[in-house]
């Protein structure tokens, strides 16, 4: 069973209203973690990824260190979580 498959039937469960709530949710938390880029950083990563066409020897060695630089910012853990915790919009809020 696919991850994908599994969310898509979760999903499914929710109404559109809370489908929607968990969206906008999760954009937020997408946008705390794009701000925590400097000015320009992000127009140099979305540059580096297009270059890049998803494959790492399509960019110099300056440029892979550059372009894990840019990720480490965006804190890919700390991202995960937020978004696990609020991609459910039926969850216990604290």
């Amino acid at each position: 069973m696919s991850l994908v498959g599994t969310a898509s039937r979760t999903a499914g469960r929710f109404s559109p209203w809370a489908r929607a709530i968990a969206v906008a949710e999760l954009a937020l938390v997408v946008k705390r973690h794009i701000d925590k880029l400097g000015p320009g950083e992000l127009g140099e990563l979305r540059k580096l990824v297009a270059k890049s066409k998803g494959k790492p020897k399509n960019l110099t060695s300056a440029e892979r260190a550059r372009l894990m630089t840019l990720a480490r910012k965006l804190e890919p853990a700390a991202f995960a979580r937020s978004a696990a915790l609020h991609a459910n919009p039926l969850r216990k809020k604290r």
